[in-house]
């Protein structure tokens, strides 16, 4: 069945902003105050990022291959498995959902941002934060957890295990477990943003939304979860190339 570009955008935007609510509400719902799950630790959130990233696949995966993130459209791209022409729409509609998906984590958990005094926990729910600010490694730190995102998508999804392009193409479950592993081994020292549209979106909505004693949106460290996956997604689609090339 041939997708048209603005409903491939639109199931790119939907399958963005469910990750999104779930991935950031997970965040919400173990660092604010009063919440059932205060306190539930790094597990939690790497498992529940994990399955809300196995949540945007089931949606927008049958019909978009799922992106659900500039980092795999620009390394698909760059790896000639995704045309140039329609990276622009989709980084938009990633973006665009993440923004929504913030927004309705922050509507969700209104009582508890109210009763959360901290401002860079708050932030927290939104956007990555690195545990220690040191943003030339911060950056390399993006750029690792990225290519290996993007590498096991291009060798798993290539056309000897499956003719789709994206997240969709390794099946919702192995990527659930990719992000999972990539949380838990390279996840400590930024929050593994990954994803430009996973960590812009929520930040922008931080910046727009009435959040009670929100404090700064920290724009100044906005580009390390930006630069680094595209950075990272390109170096992996340069190693695929040039493995692939000698088969």
């Amino acid at each position: 069945m041939e997708i048209s570009l603005p409903m491939q955008c639109l199931f790119e935007f939907i399958g963005t902003a469910v990750m999104i609510l779930l991935g950031c509400g997970v965040v919400a719902c173990v660092s604010l105050k009063k919440s059932k799950g205060e306190g539930g630790g790094w597990m939690v959130v790497t498992l529940a990022w994990g399955l809300a990233v196995m949540c945007g696949v089931l949606i927008a995966g049958p019909f978009t291959g799922a992106h659900l993130n500039p980092a795999v459209s620009i390394g698909l791209a760059s790896a000639g498995k995704f045309p140039w022409s329609s990276v622009i729409p989709y980084i938009s509609a990633q973006i665009l959902g993440a923004m929504t998906g913030g927004a309705m984590v922050y509507w969700f958990y209104k009582d508890h941002f109210d009763a959360t005094e901290d401002a860079e926990t708050k932030l927290g729910v939104f956007s990555t934060i690195p545990a220690i600010r040191n943003h030339y490694r911060n950056l390399i730190s993006e750029i690792i957890g990225t290519f290996v995102l993007v590498l096991v998508i291009l060798f798993i999804g290539d056309k000897s295990n499956s003719a789709e392009v994206g997240l969709g193409s390794i099946g919702a479950i192995p990527v659930a477990l990719l992000v999972v592993v990539i949380g838990l081994s390279l996840g400590g020292t930024t929050g593994y943003a990954i994803n430009p549209a996973r960590d812009l979106g929520p930040r922008i909505a931080h910046q727009i939304l009435p959040i009670r004693g929100k404090g700064s949106s920290q724009w100044s460290y906005s580009w390390v979860p930006i630069l680094g996956p595209i950075i990272g997604s390109a170096l992996a689609a340069l190693v695929y190339w040039l493995v692939i090339t000698q088969l």
